[in-house]
């Protein structure tokens, strides 16, 4: 690693560095592009809309990122593999389990905060992030797609929607499968929506084993520019019949009507 390079400390209403100035690949923290600034509503806003997102540990100031590339979802290629929709149709099938939107995303965001990412505790879901992000759920931005057995939340995940563009935070997994339910149901309601990226951030090979792929920054921000652009979806809630999107056949006992969140 060569030693990294001077970074933008912000304070206030302070506004962002452009994406490009971020440390690149051969640098100690590969895209980082600013430090400090507080986890209000407006700021995440700017921050999403070019392509940043928060991401630092207990103990340190905000961290903001901007990494090139940058790991994408397409929904047209999300891979729901035969094993996959196996055990999702025996899920689907049993009457006491339920896919639900927005039902508890803290319980949701609280759960993934103990689960790992990068081979290391989920710590950079910290309280104040939780505390963010549960204050932009309430202004609309924030859903969270929940697996559950009667009243035990088994998986699922967070993330943020603006206009077209749905960014993935974090997901979790109690059972196995449960997680890639989840997001097996958030891609078919993205489709149902016209949203064609779900952002992942950085590149797994679980994410990578289910479709998804690295996109260059620069190509990532010109998609954001119109998705984020669009007009809002509306009303996010589970649809059973979404599945038909993906290519899965309804158990008979599945075939519920559409129903609000929750």
């Amino acid at each position: 690693m060569t030693r990294a390079a001077p970074i933008a400390f912000i304070h206030g209403d302070d506004p962002f560095p452009p994406v490009q100035a971020a440390l690149g690949e051969h640098t100690d923290w590969p895209g980082l592009l600013a430090v400090g600034g507080a986890l209000s509503l407006q700021r995440l806003e700017q921050a999403y809309r070019m392509g940043i997102f928060p991401w630092y540990s207990e103990g340190q100031p905000v961290l903001w990122w901007a990494p090139d590339p940058r790991m994408v979802l397409q929904t047209a290629r999300f891979k729901l593999s035969r094993s996959l929709s196996k055990t999702l149709r025996r899920f689907l099938a049993t009457e006491a389990c339920s896919v639900r939107v927005d039902h508890d995303v803290g319980q949701v965001m609280a759960a993934c905060a103990q689960s790992l990412r990068g081979g290391q505790a989920g710590t950079w879901i910290t309280p104040d992030m939780q505390a963010a992000y549960a204050a932009w759920h309430r202004a609309g931005r924030v859903h969270s797609f929940e697996i559950w057995q009667g009243e035990h939340l088994m998986g699922g995940l967070y993330g943020v929607n603006i206009g077209r563009m749905f960014f993935g935070e974090s997901m979790f997994s109690r059972c196995t499968d449960a997680s890639k339910w989840a997001l097996a149901a958030l891609v078919a309601a993205c489709r149902r929506r016209g949203i064609d990226w779900i952002d992942c951030q950085q590149n797994t090979a679980h994410l990578a084993s289910l479709g998804a792929a690295e996109v260059p920054r620069a190509e990532f921000v010109r998609h954001l520019e119109q998705a984020c652009a669009a007009p809002a979806v509306g009303d996010w809630f589970y649809d059973p019949q979404d599945w038909l999107l993906l290519g899965l056949k309804l158990p008979e006992q599945a075939r519920a009507p559409a129903h609000g969140a929750g």
